[in-house]
């Protein structure tokens, strides 16, 4: 399989990388490039076909791919897990905002977009009756 970025990649567009992150970021330029292939199989979409045939989409999916790995690696693992905490005394309460819940890797609704990936709803209508050409009902009585 196909991984959209390299290392190289992650330092241009980002930033330099310790030897600790750089581990990181191969695997989760791997995984990254892999849900962005799920994604796109789900509207149709060859994206590995895309990103050697096309320069301009091939050029998207390296971004995108950065943006999910920079992402994933500026989560701050090593401190707390919450960005906010209420504690209260005598009524024994305590409540925090966790800084990043659920998953450490993922696409944005804008990035599906820029893709192509993000499904359309769409409208329609069915007509059962069948209006021949003329505008003349065709069920017959």
């Amino acid at each position: 399989m196909i991984d959209y970025a390299t290392i190289n990649d992650v330092e241009t567009l980002w930033r330099t990388l310790t030897s600790a992150e750089q581990t990181k970021a191969s695997a989760l330029i791997t995984t990254a490039s892999s849900i962005i292939r799920i994604e796109g199989k789900k509207v149709g979409k060859d994206t590995d076909d895309l990103f050697e045939n096309d320069e301009d989409y091939s050029n998207m999916l390296t971004a995108v791919t950065v943006s999910m790995v920079s992402r994933a690696i500026s989560k701050d693992t090593a401190g707390e897990p919450m960005s906010q905490v209420t504690q209260s005394a005598l009524g024994y309460s305590v409540s925090g905002t966790y800084t990043m819940p659920g998953r450490d890797l993922y696409l944005l609704n804008n990035e599906k977009s820029d893709l192509g990936l993000s499904r359309r709803q769409r409208i329609g209508g069915i007509e059962f009756y069948g209006i021949n050409q003329n505008g003349n009902d065709t069920v017959t009585s």
